[in-house]
């Protein structure tokens, strides 16, 4: 157990005594606040913000961090307010305190909206002050120490907290001693069967890799001693949880996994890392593909290693990780080691930059986001750890989530250069968007003024940055495609009693909008054309009976024009495909607006029971796209003859949506064919020259 004569003995050894001072007057100021509380172990309360600091102490951290350790829990369990703890320990520490206070109720123990509001809460501390989640990361590490004493269902809560949430920050600031016992302490807590099991044949096996082990360090001290390199050579040990997931994720048998030994040489400078790196090669011989260089590129963490896979004696895999001093601490303390190393030194400077860029990024997503959780889910994609490295065009290296494509690369540039991106070169060549990145790639994007994010991209982009971005465009574009067809329909109904939207008064549509609970009328109007509010019976409720019967009302209403350039409000129906020329009539279904179906159209029948839902529609004389329209064409068996169809129609060019078989008969066979046109004089050209091939017999058009 920590006390605090033995957390001032390691406070001496790094804060001067004025500092030391501060953080002892924080305990004794915890000690009284916390006075008569107890743990549910039956400690005094004031243990735990103790070993909190002692965590934080062995990190090296700066004294206000640790005063708001000791303090962390003052104001949300003692009920002494902030500023209070101001007056007596200053404002900085003051806001620590509120910022982790603020975060105490991440338990996850109630709805995920709960937890995803806190979440939003601990981005917005951290973006004022990055200490703010390294007193939260200690504060949960001890909870994590302590987690035997809880029942095993809030146990088990934690823990899959910590694993989801704890650990990946933990990682993305370059935390990985911390991350690791994260990882341990949560596997144990969520299976602990199989950590017992893994932890026994771990033991095991360490004893009969001994020997092996041992060899194998010897002859790399040896061949780099001889060189004349002072360095320490390690033996890295796999932790439960890396295994554990090994397993289950490369389908390997414990056995497999333990066949590889990894080694970590410490040495003294960069340039003695690729020195080192030479002379291993040339001890064992290294497996291509395997050397990663994060020296040059760090990862971004702000890790840095230099990585190689080398075939040893009897044919053993060896891992070799070749690092500084500095690289060390950086790789086991991440952003806490700017604290530790109070040097210009590109590593640990760089690593609190990217973290600072990695707030901030969460920041920009928090204000993008449509709701808390869908933070929490872009949040989650964005702590995903493998990354890969591209570059601009002039030069400069950007991190990607692996599996990125060109559209995350344009969304990683600029948010503008995202959202007007029309095409990309890979490496000088024209290639789709949807291509997957690889590592050292160099990756240009073409812009367009007036382009604008398609739909599409939603199912290859992966970044978190790319996702919220092309989201938010298109919330904010559906919402103006909905308040444009909203008035048109409106306008429309309004028509049947000789009025229109601009006839109304402000007082009837003022009236209206506050009897209804809308702030304007563009709100409204997004729900007429999401159909959750019909056209008819609204302009019937803003009249007030002051129109005339719709029924008696002279002259033809005329129907709603399609002009194919609705966007996402105007959707059409994929059991009779509609195009232009063909007759037709909506349905205004909810939260999908008005779904366009052929007049004739068997489903539309079945509608006609709920007319009040039924929209007169015609096609604009200056309709523009192209829309989806389903062939059967019955042609004889014959080798090559879907090749043949398909040429002819590529000749026109004319994309196919989709192709299908069936067999009619021993001689002829039905080809479906789903494509794009643009009206109905285009589709009779296209069966025009489908019928001139010889074997063709028949060409129908699907209609439900």
């Amino acid at each position: 157990m920590q006390t605090i004569d033995a957390l001032d003995a390691t406070l001496r050894s790094y804060l001067n005594p004025e500092q030391t001072k501060h953080v002892k007057r924080a305990f004794y100021f915890a000690e009284q606040a916390h006075f008569g509380q107890v743990r549910r172990s039956g400690e005094e309360y004031v243990t735990h913000p103790l070993a909190v600091a002692g965590i934080l102490a062995d990190m090296h951290m700066d004294h206000q961090s640790l005063m708001a350790a000791m303090l962390h829990d003052v104001i949300e369990d003692t009920g002494i307010p902030k500023t209070a703890i101001g007056k007596q320990f200053g404002p900085t520490v003051a806001e620590l305190v509120d910022g982790v206070s603020k975060l105490t109720q991440m338990e996850f123990e109630t709805l995920e909206e709960r937890q995803a509001e806190n979440f939003q809460k601990m981005a917005l501390a951290m973006a004022r002050d990055i200490r703010v989640i390294l007193v939260k990361l200690a504060d949960r590490l001890h909870n994590m120490r302590t987690l035997g004493v809880l029942q095993s269902g809030k146990a088990r809560r934690i823990a899959r907290e910590t694993l989801d949430i704890y650990a990946p920050i933990a990682m993305r600031l370059g935390m990985n001693t911390v991350r690791m016992e994260f990882e341990d302490l949560g596997f144990k807590a969520l299976y602990p069967m199989r950590a017992r099991r893994i932890d026994a044949a771990l033991r095991s096996a360490r004893g009969h890799r001994k020997e092996l082990v041992d060899k194998i360090r010897h002859q790399i001290e040896t061949t780099l001693g001889q060189e004349g390199h002072d360095v320490e050579v390690i033996g890295r040990e796999k932790h439960l949880y890396s295994i554990y997931k090994k397993m289950k994720s490369k389908r390997k048998s414990f056995s497999e996994i333990m066949d590889i030994y990894a080694f970590r040489i410490i040495v003294d400078s960069v340039d003695t890392c690729y020195r080192v790196l030479g002379c291993i090669h040339s001890l064992y011989k290294p497996v291509p593909g395997e050397f990663k260089d994060y020296i040059a590129i760090p990862k971004a963490n702000g890790y840095q290693s230099l990585h190689t896979v080398l075939m040893g004696m009897h044919g053993v895999p060896i891992e070799i990780q070749i690092r500084t001093r500095e690289m060390e601490a950086m790789a086991n303390n991440g952003i806490a080691a700017h604290w530790l190393y109070k040097t210009d030194s590109q590593s640990t400077n760089g690593s609190h930059t990217r973290a600072r860029e990695w707030v901030q990024g969460l920041l920009e997503m928090q204000q993008r986001a449509g709701n808390s959780l869908e933070f929490i889910e872009n949040v989650k994609i964005d702590l995903f750890p493998d990354e890969i490295y591209v570059f601009t065009p002039k030069g400069r290296i950007l991190e990607l989530p692996r599996g990125a494509t060109a559209v995350d690369f344009a969304y990683a540039v600029h948010t503008d250069v995202g959202n007007s991106c029309v095409a990309c070169r890979i490496n000088r060549r024209l290639a789709p968007l949807s291509e997957p990145l690889q590592s050292g790639q160099t990756v240009e994007i073409l812009t367009a003024p007036g382009a604008t994010p398609n739909p599409s991209w939603f199912n290859y982009a992966v970044s978190a940055k790319a996702r919220t971005n092309i989201r938010h465009y298109l919330k904010n574009q559906t919402r103006d495609d909905s308040v444009t067809l909203g008035r048109r329909l409106l306008d429309r109904a309004l028509a049947a009693f000789e009025k229109s939207l601009d006839q109304l008064t402000a007082d009837q549509l003022g009236d209206y909008l506050q009897r209804h609970n809308y702030a304007q009328l563009d709100d409204l109007l997004e729900q007429i054309a999401r159909g959750n509010r019909l056209p008819a019976i609204t302009a019937q409720q803003l009249l007030g009976g002051l129109g005339a019967d719709p029924a008696l009302s002279g002259g033809d209403i005329l129907p709603v024009a399609i002009r194919g350039t609705e966007g996402f409000m105007v959707n059409y129906a994929r059991c009779c495909h509609p195009i232009p020329g063909d007759p037709i009539e909506g349905y205004l279904s909810s939260e999908k607006g008005v779904v366009v179906h052929r007049e004739r159209c068997k489903n539309l029948a079945d509608m006609r029971e709920k007319s009040e839902r039924l929209v007169a529609l015609r096609w604009d004389d200056l309709v523009e796209g192209e829309y989806s329209v389903e062939l059967r064409i019955e042609v004889e068996n014959r080798r090559g003859m879907i090749a043949v169809i398909a040429t002819r129609i590529n000749s026109m060019g004319v994309n196919i949506e989709k192709i299908s078989t069936e067999d009619k008969d021993y001689q002829f066979t039905y080809v479906d064919m789903e494509m794009m046109v643009r009206n109905r004089i285009h589709l009779a050209h296209i069966m025009k020259r489908l019928r001139a091939i010889n074997s063709v017999r028949k060409v129908t058009r699907i209609k439900n």
